[in-house]
């Protein structure tokens, strides 16, 4: 009798294990794609999150600035003189300049009319290769129109020179109001009063 009960409990366990062993496959089951989708979240973002790279730093120009300063004979308009040196095999060119001093800022020139020299803008100026280009009173320079200060002696202009493949070229030029006055004209001096620029503009003559 007791064979026959322990025999018949027995085989009333296996269907309530075989249930217990289902329950906690399926359990396992339905847990074990939450731990993998998580790995699998996780784990290839930090294997394929690329390392900073630095940005090259910009090219030095072959162009450099030497003898530089600024000068104003008014409280409007103003100009600045430098020499340009390439060392570079190739031609560069200076197609514009920045600064916060004036209104506009633009490249001009003088040129010789009939004896009277005028001032007018150009659109760009050539520094030869292995050569040097000079802007100075008389001839090429930086112009600036509508100065929003006025410059005074010791004080300085930082601009900016475009020399487009050539890179560009921040420089600090002092203020010398006085720099080229004893120039002979048309070697460097400043025009006669109502000619050059204040023809050009309709302001007094730099």
């Amino acid at each position: 009798m007791n064979m026959i009960l322990s025999t018949a409990a027995l085989a009333a366990l296996l269907p309530l294990s075989a249930l217990a062993c289902a329950a906690h496959d399926a359990a396992t089951t339905a847990r074990g794609p939450e731990v993998l989708t998580l790995a699998a979240a996780t784990t290839p973002a930090a294997a394929t999150t690329p390392a900073a790279v630095a940005a090259p730093a910009p090219a030095a120009s072959v162009v450099t600035v030497s003898d530089a300063h600024a000068r104003s004979a008014n409280p409007r308009t103003g100009a600045a003189f430098m020499t340009l040196t390439n060392s570079g095999a190739t031609a560069c060119t200076l197609t514009g300049v920045t600064s916060d001093v004036a209104d506009l800022v633009e490249l001009h020139t003088h040129k010789d009319d009939g004896g009277v020299m005028k001032m007018m803008k150009i659109d760009s100026l050539t520094v030869p290769a292995n050569g040097t280009h000079t802007l100075a009173r008389g001839g090429d320079h930086v112009m600036f129109l509508g100065l929003r200060r006025p410059l005074a002696d010791g004080d300085s202009v930082e601009m900016v020179l475009d020399l487009g493949n050539c890179g560009q070229v921040p420089v600090t030029v002092p203020v010398d109001n006085g720099a080229g006055a004893g120039a002979a004209p048309g070697m460097g001096a400043a025009p006669a009063m109502g000619h050059g620029h204040g023809m050009m503009h309709g302001r007094p003559a730099n």
